[in-house]
């Protein structure tokens, strides 16, 4: 049974309808299954992709959402391939911002990678986290600011994790959590009938699981230093071999 949300909504965003499934479905699906809500924010409808309709790609990000106890927007910017770094546009997401109030946000990684929209939309949420917080913006002035308790950076793929980030993992080796995760990541049947990105995303949570000494495993990469109270609260990690 799930227990009552006291830590606040988890924001999500995505470039592409499957980007937060596949990156990070598994830390989702663990949240919502604790009772945290979740919402997904998806910034284009893989219009610019080789497979896949852009209804069909909505209807899949809807799935996909579905299955992991999140709820979903999308949100008009620039377009798949063609996504800018604008003040307009991190002022749209700041808005996002305090209407959901999030406690916790997560976002592409600001690392260069195969694909151009990951990084301008990780730019674009870490200016929209820090608008969302200022009282004197006309464009925001009917929402009352707020601000995120922490933004953390999701890679989509080995080659985008940041090199100069410390990770944090988040634990996912429950078996109704991974399984969840893999449903989500097969809702987007377009994208992984060209290739196999499910086995490759639960390969990679196998190995970051094998460095932590757990199951599976999903690193996340701070924007801020994380800030505990207490020793107590740091329990796992460490030298496990």
């Amino acid at each position: 049974m799930s227990k009552p949300d006291t830590i606040g909504p988890l924001l999500a965003f995505g470039a592409h309808p499957d980007d937060i499934e596949f990156a990070c479905g598994g830390v989702i699906a663990s949240a919502t299954r604790a009772g945290q809500r979740a919402h997904f924010v998806v910034c284009s409808h893989g219009e610019a992709g080789t497979s896949g309709t852009p209804d069909q790609r909505e209807n899949e990000a809807k799935r996909g959402a579905q299955a992991l106890g999140a709820t979903i927007d999308f949100v008009q910017l620039d377009g798949d391939a063609h996504l800018d770094v604008r003040a307009a546009h991190a002022v749209k997401l700041a808005a996002i911002f305090r209407r959901q109030r999030p406690a916790v946000v997560l976002a592409p990684s600001l690392v260069d990678n195969q694909h151009p929209d990951h990084a301008n939309l990780g730019r674009l949420v870490l200016n929209a986290s820090r608008l969302a917080r200022y009282g004197g913006i006309q464009e925001l002035k009917d929402l009352p600011r707020h601000v995120t308790s922490q933004l953390l950076y999701y890679a989509v793929s080995p080659d985008s994790e940041p090199r100069d980030i410390t990770p944090i993992y988040i634990d996912i080796s429950a078996p109704e959590v991974v399984a969840q995760w893999q449903a989500a990541m097969e809702a987007h049947a377009s994208q992984t009938q060209a290739r196999n990105y499910v086995e490759m995303q639960l390969t990679r949570a196998r190995l970051n699981g094998m460095r932590c000494g757990v199951q599976h495993a999903v690193a996340l990469f701070p924007s801020n230093p994380i800030v505990v109270p207490s020793l107590a609260l740091i329990t796992g990690g460490g030298n496990r071999f």
